[in-house]
This record gives C-alpha cells, sequence and structure tokens, in this order.
C-alpha cells in the first residue's frame, strides 16, 4: 500500500505542485487549504505524514500540530513543518509540540521528495501499541535504557519514555556510538540532516529535553564543553 501525505497550504499553485511531484514519486496524496479541514481530514485518512504549512488563514499550523496530538488516531502521525520564517524560536516551539522535521521555503522539490522519505523511513509508519514480544535483535540495550529500533520505542527499566521522532533519532546515535565525542555540527547533519536550516543551539535544546525524558539515565550524556556531547561508553 502506497504511504498517504497530507499536503496543507493555503497557496493553490504549491499545493498542486506537491500534489503532482509527490504522487509521481509514489505516493497517495491528498491536500487541504485550512488548518480546519486539515484536522477533518487527518482524522478521516489518517495519513502516514503531513506537511503542514505554518502560516494558515485559519488556524496557525502550530496549532493543527497541537491539536493533532491531542487526537488518538493522529497523535503519532509524523509532522513536518513548512515555513518561510527563519527564526529558530519558531522551530523550537514547533519541535517541543512534536514536529518531527522543518522545510523551509523556498525549497526544491526533490528536497521535499527526499525529506518525505527519510521521516517515513525513520518513524517506520503507524503500528499499534500492543504488548508484543521484545526482539533482542532489534533491541539495543544500555543500563536501564532499552531502544527498540523497529517499533522505534525506548524505555527505562520496564516504564516506556515517549520521545520524539528527533529525540529518538539522538538517543539512537549516542548508543551506536558509545564513548565517542559527537560534535554539535555532526550531530545536526546525521540527526536533523545536510538539508535542514536549523543551528548548534537546536542540539543543545534537544539534549536538554532528552535528558529530562531519560531521568537519571540521562546522566550517561556527557557535555564536553567547547565541542559537543559524548555517551558514556560503559553504564
Amino acid at each position: 500500500m502506497k504511504p498517504k501525505i497530507l499536503v496543507v497550504d493555503d497557496e493553490e499553485d504549491l499545493r498542486k505542485v506537491l500534489d503532482f511531484n509527490l504522487s509521481n514519486a509514489g505516493f497517495d496524496t491528498y491536500t487541504a487549504a485550512t488548518g480546519t479541514e486539515a484536522l477533518e481530514m487527518a482524522r478521516s485518512i489518517v495519513p502516514d505524514l503531513i506537511l503542514l504549512d505554518v502560516m494558515l488563514p485559519d488556524i496557525q499550523g502550530t496549532q493543527v500540530c497541537q491539536q493533532l496530538k491531542t487526537f488518538p488516531e493522529t497523535q503519532k502521525i509524523p509532522v513536518a513543518m513548512v515555513t518561510a520564517r527563519g527564526d529558530e524560536i519558531d522551530r523550537v516551539v514547533g519541535f517541543e509540540l512534536g514536529v518531527d522535521d522543518y522545510i523551509v521555503k523556498p525549497f526544491s522539490v526533490r528536497e521535499v521528495v527526499l525529506r518525505v522519505r527519510a521521516i517515513l523511513k525513520r518513524t517506520g509508519g503507524q503500528e499499534e501499541e500492543s504488548a508484543v514480544e521484545e526482539s533482542s535483535e532489534n533491541e539495543v540495550k544500555f543500563g536501564d535504557i532499552s531502544l527498540d529500533n523497529v517499533r522505534h520505542r525506548v524505555w527505562i527499566s520496564d516504564a516506556e519514555v515517549k520521545l520524539t521522532a528527533t529525540e529518538f533519532r539522538l538517543l539512537e546515535t549516542f548508543l551506536n556510538r558509545r564513548g565517542r565525542v559527537q560534535t554539535r555540527d555532526v550531530l545536526l547533519k546525521d540527526v536533523w540532516g545536510e538539508d535542514i536550516n536549523v543551528t548548534p543551539r537546536t542540539v543543545d535544546t534537544h539534549v536538554k529535553r532528552l535528558r529530562e525524558k531519560l531521568g537519571d539515565s540521562g546522566n550517561y550524556i556527557e557535555t564536553v564543553r567547547g565541542v559537543g556531547y559524548r555517551f558514556a561508553e560503559a553504564p
């Protein structure tokens, strides 16, 4: 089954361009011109990814995202925010609401297609939160931390920790590179992607939030002053 993409933007020409190119790239595409329409369609079709413009005529894109996270049927849908605004504070607010990526206008259609594929690959689609047996083949364990990279879930001891897609990728990167210093620039490239327009301060914001969610296990993430971060080599 083709992944379903919902494109939300009040610019008709842009909707048509994205609709055409994403369809040609092998996706089932749906479009909405307002936040209200987007919320209705998201609950109706339950897309695999939403491309959401920040500036909409009725509801801000951030508010749409916030509402999506309150509905059980839409709260796990990855959201990529499309914006012409470059303020970092907008991105920080978006990431705190659970936005998975930012695409800044003007952009190339090829970039959007690649971003969409990358996000879908990272999130692995939607899976039921069922109590299935853990697969040790797909699980990384470190101290009290257990990370399942197939089902995109993390536990501290027996308690599941809810991470955003970006926080999950950040933790996964740290766990795979234990004991090695990771500069902010390297983390930006490997976690956020080469083309995304964010600053090194964004890394600090996410590391702080990840530490808080991990509780005592957050102490495994060490700050290397003037360089970046290093995950402990052993528990």
